[in-house]
C-alpha cells in the first residue's frame, strides 16, 4: 500500500476483518495466548459490543485491529486491505484518517481548549480532509450534534466527566472515519450519565453509519448493541446479533 494511507471502499466489503488471527504473549519460557484463531468480520454500520472478563482478548483484539500491536499469525484487513505489512508511518496515518478512540478516561490535552481539542487530529496530517468545510467548521458542527457547543471555549478540567466524553466522541469523529474503538466508554461515569452517553453514541452511529466496537462490562452497553462477541482466555466463544 502507498503511503498515504488509501483503503478500499463498498459497503460490501468489511470494514475490519480479522482471518484465524492469533496473538501470543512470551514470558521466560510461557506463551499465553492474547487472542487464539479468532474470525471476525465488522460491516458499515454496525454497532458490536466486545464482552468477557479482564484477560479475555479484548483489549488485544481492539489493538491489533488498529495495528499498534502485529499479530502473531493470521489476517487482519481494514477496508479490505492487509494492514499487516504497513510501515509504522502509514499504520499512523491510517489510524488519523480511517480510526477514531474513545477512551474510559477521555485523553483529552488539558492545555487546549473543547475546540482546540475537536480539531486537533485534523491538523496531524492536514488537507486533503475527509469532510467538508474547514476543520473548524466540522469541529463546531460535532460539538453542536454532542451537546456542548457552549463549551467550546473551555479547558478540560472545567468540565464534568459526561461533558468531557462527550467532547471525546467528537474529536473521535472529527475526520469522518470508518471505525470507532470505543474502550469502556461509560466506565468512568455514573449511570445516569453512562445512559446518556450510551444513548449519544448509538444515535450517532445509526446517523453517520461508523462502524462502533465497544469493550465493555456493562450491561447496559450489551443491551444497545446490535451484536455482542463474546471472548474468553483470547477465543471467540459466541457471536450474537
Amino acid at each position: 500500500m502507498s503511503e498515504d494511507a488509501s483503503v478500499k471502499t463498498g459497503d460490501s466489503v468489511p470494514v475490519l476483518e480479522f482471518q484465524d488471527v492469533s496473538k501470543v504473549y512470551k514470558t521466560g519460557d510461557c506463551e499465553v495466548y492474547g487472542l487464539n484463531s479468532v474470525s471476525a468480520s465488522f460491516f458499515p454500520g454496525e454497532l458490536t459490543a466486545l464482552v468477557g472478563p479482564s484477560g479475555s482478548g479484548k483489549s488485544t483484539m481492539q489493538h491489533l485491529g488498529a495495528g499498534f500491536d502485529k499479530a502473531t499469525s493470521g489476517t487482519i484487513l481494514l477496508m479490505g486491505s492487509d494492514i499487516g505489512a504497513y510501515t509504522e508511518k502509514t499504520l499512523a496515518r491510517l489510524r488519523n484518517q480511517h480510526i477514531g478512540f474513545i477512551f474510559q478516561s477521555f485523553n483529552l490535552i488539558p492545555v487546549m481548549t473543547v475546540l482546540e481539542n475537536v480539531v486537533y487530529p485534523a491538523t496531524v496530517y492536514g488537507a486533503p480532509y475527509r469532510f467538508e468545510g474547514t476543520p473548524k467548521e466540522r469541529a463546531l458542527f460535532l460539538l453542536d450534534r454532542v451537546g456542548i457547543a457552549s463549551h467550546a471555549g473551555k479547558r478540560p478540567h472545567q468540565l464534568s466527566g459526561g461533558q468531557r466524553q462527550r467532547v471525546a466522541i467528537a474529536r473521535a469523529l472529527m475526520n469522518n472515519p470508518d471505525l470507532i474503538f470505543a474502550d469502556e466508554p461509560t466506565a468512568n461515569l455514573d449511570h445516569e450519565v453512562g445512559s446518556e452517553i450510551l444513548g449519544l453514541l448509538t444515535s450517532l452511529n445509526k446517523e453517520m453509519k461508523t462502524t462502533v466496537l465497544f469493550s465493555t462490562h456493562d450491561p447496559a452497553v450489551m443491551a444497545c448493541a446490535r451484536r455482542v462477541i463474546s471472548l474468553k482466555d483470547g477465543r471467540l466463544v459466541e457471536d450474537r446479533s
